[in-house]
């Protein structure tokens, strides 16, 4: 069976690519340059910018994985950065919406990511299930048009999947190694209060949910993509320090500080949630690699 993904060269793309060659699915992704095409993987243009996409990744698609997107964190929220952030997302899958409306495809599902900032950037203590209503920052918004745009995939008739995802632990990007280099240098401080709730899950673990969205024809609509158990700003940092046999003794890094460095962007740390992965747990038969952060970080570390 053939997955096509759209992000395919990104963090969880590329991990993604290689859980899935190994598991013996093929895989093709969509790109700007196509003519990066290595090992095992086709590598089909699309310009999302100018609407054109080669239709033969589609027709020859048993699978879609949704993963576009420029980073939310890589850059400060610009009025132009935020408009980015959220086109790359949505007008990305859109293009392949329109597209499939016409063409005699054979795609059974899409698995698409989301996140959890769909309820916004802080939601405290207040335990978050996949019922919990949305929030109204910036975060909440790109997630909620991010959704729609799936959603009009599942309008034709294909079985969609959106997993709203937590942080995703990897030494190969994501939010890890920024956490890690201060730590590294035997620096490592929570941020802000420290108290907020970060929900998290394995890069593999993340991997083989998306595999699942897909095979398992019984799984549709909206899961959180998190381990069963979310970590304190703190706990992470500090588990993140002994792993490494680092000391552990700075100061919380106030919160000014990082509004001041980082803007608007900086709530996306300062801010908490505590996310349950109620769907997952009760409506699936997924098995976890890793539910503790602890067991997680040492697999990575």
């Amino acid at each position: 069976m053939n997955v096509l993904i759209t992000g395919g060269s990104g963090l969880v793309g590329t991990r993604l690519t290689q859980i899935l060659i190994a598991n013996g699915f093929t895989v093709s992704h969509l790109s700007r340059k196509p003519t990066n095409t290595t090992g095992k993987v086709k590598v089909y243009h699309w310009d999302i910018k100018n609407s054109i996409i080669d239709e033969k990744a589609l027709l020859e698609a048993d699978y879609l994985v949704h993963l576009a997107g420029a980073g939310i964190a890589d850059e400060k929220w610009t009025d132009a950065r935020k408009k980015e952030i959220i086109e790359s997302r949505t007008k990305s899958l859109h293009l392949i919406t329109e597209s499939l409306k016409t063409l005699p495809h054979k795609i059974q599902a899409l698995a698409s990511a989301s996140g959890i900032g769909f309820y916004g950037a802080d939601t405290g203590d207040e335990i978050i299930t996949e019922q919990h209503p949305s929030g109204n920052d910036f975060v909440a918004d790109c997630c909620i048009q991010w959704e729609a745009v799936a959603d009009e995939v599942e309008k034709l008739g294909i079985r969609t999947v959106k997993l709203r995802t937590g942080i995703v632990l990897s030494t190969k990007g994501g939010a890890l190694p920024k956490i890690l280099l201060p730590v590294r240098f035997g620096l490592g401080a929570a941020l802000g209060t420290g108290k907020q709730y970060q929900s998290w899950i394995h890069i593999d673990d993340l991997c083989e949910l998306f595999i699942q969205s897909l095979t398992d024809n019984t799984m549709s609509g909206v899961y959180n993509a998190v381990a069963p158990n979310p970590v304190s700003n703190f706990g992470l940092t500090i588990t993140s320090a002994e792993i490494l046999n680092k000391p552990f003794f700075m100061p919380n890094i106030p919160a000014w500080v990082l509004k001041m460095i980082f803007g608007e962007m900086a709530n996306i740390v300062l801010g908490g949630n505590y996310v349950l992965n109620q769907r997952i747990a009760s409506e699936t038969s997924f098995q976890y690699q890793y539910i503790s952060v602890k067991k997680a970080l040492e697999a990575l570390l």
